[in-house]
Formats: C-alpha cells, structure tokens, sequence
C-alpha cells in the first residue's frame, strides 16, 4: 500500500465512479481498476460495491476511506509545514467557530495565541459545528470551536465547559416581570424562535430535542438563519428564544436562567483524531489560564466546568 493508491481509492470514492476518477487523476480507467483491485487483496476485504450505480463504499470502505483521508491530509501538511519552515515562511493555524461563540472566550483565547506564538499566522473561519466536522477531515481547519456533540470516530473532541441556556423575551410581558430562574414548562404553548435554520443539525435541534424530552410542545415554531435574528424578532415580541448565557447581547431584552441541570449548550473544541500536533495541548492550556483568571465574561452562575486537570492529555470525547 502507498500513497499513490490512497489518492486513488478516495478519488473513486468522491467521485463514484471508475472512468470520471480516472478522468480526473489523468490516468486510464483500467490501471486504476487494478490499483483498487490490488488494494483490496492486501486489505483482505471489500471496499466498493461495483454491481451498484453509483458505486458504493462497503463498511470497510467507508472506514478505510475515512482513514485514508486523514492520512492524505497529514501527508500534505506535513509538506507544508516542512516547506515553511525550510523558506522561512509564518505557519498558518486555521480555527473554525460557530458564531456564538465569539460572545464567550473565543477573541480572548485568539489574542493570547497571538500573545504567545506572535509568529503563528491565525485564520478564523466561520462554520457551523457539522461543517467544521467536515473541514477538519479535509484539512480546511487545523480545529474547531462547536456546539453540536458528534458520534464521528475521526474527529476528537474536549468538552470545554457547559454553558447554561437562558431564555430570551420580550419586555413588557408576563414571563418579564418576574427575575430569577425559569422552568423550561413555561415554554408550553409558547411561540418559540429556533435558529439556526440550516443547516442541520445544529443548536435548533439541541433546543428543540431537549423540548421533546419534556414532553414540552410549543404552539408555534419559528426557525431563522442566525442568532441575531432571532432575538431582534423576540424583541419586536414575536416569541421567545433559548440561546446560550454568554450571548445575551441585546440590552432591549430580559434574560432568565433555565432552571434545569440537562439545559445547558456545550463548548467543544474538535480537532483531528491522532492529530499531535503542538497547537492542541497549546489551545488546552491557554484554555484552563483563562478558565483561572475568571474574566468578566465568564460568568460563574451560567457555567459547568470540567475537572481541575482536564487541560493537557484530557480525556477526550
């Protein structure tokens, strides 16, 4: 096995076909039959099912194409980073987030990377945390900053904290006039406004399937594109709107804690399985500094916190 007949098997599987993945690798379709061919007697199993159209991936294809994807990505960062460091040049560290999290640590955990590692050239990416799965496998981020767990067995991930949800509503009416904590029941009959809309799944599903699980219907469920929409449509008192703590963002609103421990959005950082590499221990620590120097943001009360020693070699998900 090598790396030319990697290439050529996740070709064929990206492209399901055997003539257009030797169409685009420009090379004839039947030497590249007989590498995939070969690649299956040394595996000893099946990794297409060619009496189908398209061809499909057996479970050992799947997993093996899997795999070989991440091993192809490491090849080419590996001559990257080499070629870099060879010509002099800045590394890029590539860091995927979903947008609210930059109400939270995220700006404060980028300026201390900068702070640190001044000669790390640092690209922010907005992805929603199923696309930031994907990116991570392509290689188009280094790691990711999500909120939707994930069963994907090449993808690691931390939980960083637990972020408690509160609800967002409109000034002026009922559930406003009294403060303190929330019990999720009020949301019974209750028009709701989820986002985002697409897509999914993502926090809308998280909300709406913590909903489900206490038996709680809203009479009417509004889905939008992004956050900021959905509180400018509480404020204009079209609904109400769980969103997590830290994104309490519009003074023209009221905010109330849920009262329940399972109502919470977590903060995950993903990054690639196996992946060693020195920013991952190094975003960990930076991580567990800011967690101890408790900034203003980080508000106690709204907040679950992992273990004392969970930053550097923490167990991961």
């Amino acid at each position: 096995m090598d790396i030319r007949q990697l290439k050529y098997f996740i070709a064929v599987a990206n492209a399901r076909n055997f003539t257009r993945a030797a169409e685009h690798l420009h090379i004839a379709q039947p030497p590249l039959s007989r590498q995939i061919q070969l690649l299956e007697e040394e595996l000893g199993v099946q990794l297409l099912l060619r009496n189908s159209r398209p061809l499909r991936l057996t479970d050992a294809g799947r997993t093996f194409y899997e795999q070989a994807l991440q091993l192809i990505n490491r090849f080419d960062q590996l001559k990257s980073s080499t070629r870099q460091v060879g010509l002099q040049q800045r590394q890029t560290l590539s860091i995927g987030f979903v947008g609210s999290t930059l109400y939270g640590g995220l700006p404060m955990l980028v300026r201390k990377l900068r702070q640190h590692y001044p000669e790390v050239d640092i690209q922010l990416v907005e992805l929603t945390s199923t696309q930031q799965f994907i990116a991570l496998k392509s290689g188009r981020i280094d790691v990711g900053f999500g909120r939707i767990r994930s069963k994907d067995s090449t993808v690691a991930r931390t939980i960083l904290r637990e972020e408690r949800l509160v609800l967002a509503i409109p000034p002026g009416t009922p559930l406003a006039q009294t403060q303190g904590a929330i019990s999720l029941k009020e949301l019974h009959r209750q028009k709701l406004i989820v986002y985002p809309k697409e897509p999914r799944p993502s926090f809308a599903d998280h909300v709406l399937s913590l909903l489900n699980d206490h038996s709680i219907r809203p009479s009417e469920i509004h889905e939008v594109r992004e956050i900021q929409t959905a509180l400018g449509l509480v404020a204009a008192e079209s609904g109400l709107c769980l969103i997590p703590a830290s994104a309490r963002i519009r003074s023209d609103l009221c905010y109330r804690l849920i009262d329940d421990p399972q109502a919470t959005s977590p903060i995950i950082f993903s990054h690639r399985l196996n992946d060693n590499a020195w920013y991952i221990d190094a975003i960990k620590q930076l991580v567990a500094d800011m967690y101890a120097e408790r900034p203003a943001w980080l508000d106690v009360e709204s907040n679950f916190f992992p273990t004392p020693n969970w930053a550097v070699g923490a167990k991961e998900e």
